[in-house]
């Protein structure tokens, strides 16, 4: 962890409130940086935890001044992630800097400035309301995503880091991962794959790559299945 902060830390605003001037390409390595962090934050333990809210709440609303709307997005989420880890650690939890925090998510959040991109601006408010609603009043807005025959919800901070993060690297593939990665199904404790016959798959409002994509999952549970049973056979002859 201590490598990412080294990066965007460097995106923090100086004592006397001046920042660096950084090349767009920086920006966007200290972007990614503060998203790995915010990664490694949801399995943190909960020293660790204390001590990063002492050292980096006060610090990271500098970030949602950054001129890349992207850094302030991401400057956002990690700063409700931190609000809510802080209140499972401790419900009633109060940040000394909370007014002004809330008048600068509020500013995000109905921002209005014409030297902003449209499609930025829209970007940033849809964001902003969650994550204003997240600081003020430690509410979630659930997300439901489906896949095949399965439905997950996206009710925490916690759990929106992490599946935004696997979907920013499988790509379009997340629903076909969420149903077959055993990996991904155990982090988000989906159990074993479900199998589905092919008349549910047809009936499937799926694109023909997905169902293709899902047939070869199925073959290789089945494949994988057939394995341990011919072990066990061997073992029993053995015997």
């Amino acid at each position: 962890m201590e490598c990412f902060e080294g990066l965007f830390s460097r995106s923090y605003a100086k004592g006397d409130e001046s920042r660096a001037t950084l090349g767009h390409q920086t920006t966007v390595l200290h972007t990614h940086a503060l998203l790995s962090w915010a990664l490694l934050l949801t399995i943190c333990p909960a020293s660790e935890v204390r001590n990063i809210l002492r050292k980096h709440l006060p610090r990271l609303p500098t970030l949602l001044e950054s001129e890349d709307v992207n850094m302030r997005i991401a400057a956002g989420e990690t700063i409700a992630l931190l609000f809510e880890l802080a209140r499972d650690l401790d419900a009633e939890f109060e940040h000394e800097g909370l007014e002004p925090l809330c008048e600068k998510l509020t500013a995000l959040a109905t921002d209005c400035h014409k030297h902003r991109a449209k499609n930025d601006k829209r970007k940033q408010r849809s964001v902003f309301r969650d994550v204003l609603r997240g600081v003020e009043e430690g509410d979630f807005q659930t997300e439901t995503i489906r896949f095949g025959t399965e439905r997950m919800e996206i009710d925490s901070w916690v759990r929106k880091r992490m599946y935004d993060a696997f979907r920013e690297f499988v790509g379009s593939g997340m629903n076909y991962h969420l149903q077959a990665n055993e990996f991904i199904r155990d982090v988000f404790a989906l159990g074993p794959p479900v199998m589905v016959d092919s008349a549910t798959l047809k009936a499937m409002k799926i694109s023909r790559f997905e169902r293709h994509l899902y047939n070869a999952a199925a073959f290789k549970a089945r494949t994988k299945a057939r394995s341990k049973v011919r072990d066990k056979r061997v073992d029993v002859g053995e015997f």
